[in-house]
């Protein structure tokens, strides 16, 4: 059996096989094909040779199937080895190996490349290996990636709309905020996300502003920018947990006199969690501290975000995922006499393309109490998963 990842540039894309639901990964301008066979032989019209294979461990079946083309130490044989110009891909390479959880090459290796939009040459195995098989192969080269400050793309739990992931990522995000009250107010936001190493991401968000609700009527423009890093403390796949802290600084961009910006530097120091459940259900939560610079300006704040939900995903796995959340969202001001304020934000997110490194984000933020000056708004997002994949790729 071989997998191979086809290395392009320029206006190629790195097509890799994921399936997990509701989070992508992957690296722009880059692409992968992949391309199964089983101990060599010829493959037609997309399926595998219907050959069992008789060891029954992970290491044999994967030397009986896998190592003439990806060699026995999972680095690749040389393209005079192998017969074709494509390279194999390095499976002790720690950035390649864990991002993508188990299902996801599962349901590639199963149903072939074209599940997820992938060169048809990858040839559909669930004919020719049995589920406990193909589980046994991807755990002996799961084993191959010996760096254990990765964490596992099973970890990468979907983005709720309020509550901050504790997986570092590779992604940008456009999101929209709608509020009907008044003269009515929308605030858009590109967040641009880098992961930096096993354990580390940054973050850049540019707001934009249409604010109708100040005196001199419609007003628009650039809000505050904000710049921010995490950092994942703690992950166990056993556990089925992730802990990740970091901070945020948002800087003074907006013109305050026009209401499109808080008027002073925020730090935003905070600590993430994500903790999967059974059933293909999820929690997420996020605290943090709102430190404003100028206390005439703003005062300082704390927040605790919760969310919980679950994904479903069609077709076995093989269609679209999506992941019903809700949000529980409680925020207060540390002045004399200031009350906690209390939000929920139903939502669904569901992923677009066949690729599934697109998805889409609709839910209503609603104030429980405290609402006096605060009511529902209308959140939308539409998430690239640019890892793995251009935007009009994989449909």
């Amino acid at each position: 059996m071989y997998i191979v990842f086809n290395t392009l540039h320029g206006d190629d894309i790195k097509e890799r096989g994921k399936m997990r639901p509701g989070a992508f990964r992957g690296q722009i301008g880059v692409g992968v094909v992949f391309v199964l066979c089983a101990s060599g032989a010829a493959v037609t019209d997309g399926q595998a040779p219907a050959t069992a294979v008789s060891p029954t461990t992970g290491k044999a079946l994967y030397e009986s199937a896998c190592m003439s083309c990806h060699g026995p130490d999972g680095r690749g044989m040389p393209r005079s080895a192998v017969g074709f110009d494509i390279p194999v891909p390095d499976f002790t390479d720690c950035s390649f190996a864990t991002p993508e959880p188990d299902p996801d090459w599962v349901t590639v290796v199963q149903h072939g490349g074209p599940v997820r939009a992938f060169d048809r040459r990858m040839p559909a195995f669930g004919g020719a290996l049995s589920a406990d098989e193909i589980k046994q192969i991807l755990g002996y080269i799961r084993g191959m990636c010996t760096d254990a400050r990765w964490p596992r793309g099973e970890l990468n739990l979907p983005r709720p709309q309020r509550t901050e992931k504790a997986f570092p990522e590779n992604e940008t995000v456009g999101t929209v905020a709608i509020d009907p009250r008044g003269g009515g107010a929308v605030t858009t936001e590109v967040i641009y996300e880098r992961r930096l190493g096993p354990r580390n991401q940054y973050e850049i968000k540019v707001p934009f502003e249409l604010n109708g609700t100040t005196p001199d009527g419609w007003q628009r423009g650039l809000g505050d920018i904000a710049l921010g890093f995490k950092r994942v403390l703690n992950h166990s796949l056993e556990r089925g947990a992730i802990l990740s802290a970091g901070g945020e600084v948002i800087f003074p961009t907006g013109k305050e006199e026009r209401g499109l910006g808080g008027g002073t530097t925020v730090f935003e120091p905070f600590i993430l969690f994500g903790q999967m459940l059974p059933r293909d259900s999820f929690l997420q939560a996020h605290a943090a501290l709102e430190l404003p610079a100028n206390r005439d300006r703003a005062s300082n704040e704390g927040f605790v975000r919760l969310a919980v939900g679950r994904t479903f995903a069609q077709n076995a796995g093989a269609g679209r995922a999506w992941s019903a959340m809700i949000e529980v969202l409680a925020s207060r001001e540390f002045t004399s006499g200031a009350r906690t304020t209390w939000d929920l934000v139903p939502q669904v997110q569901v992923t677009l393309p066949t690729r599934q490194h697109i998805a889409a984000s609709v839910g209503v933020e609603m104030p429980v109490n405290e609402r006096r000056g605060r009511g529902p708004r209308v959140l939308f997002y539409l998430l690239w998963d640019w890892f793995d994949g251009g935007f009009f790729d994989g449909w």
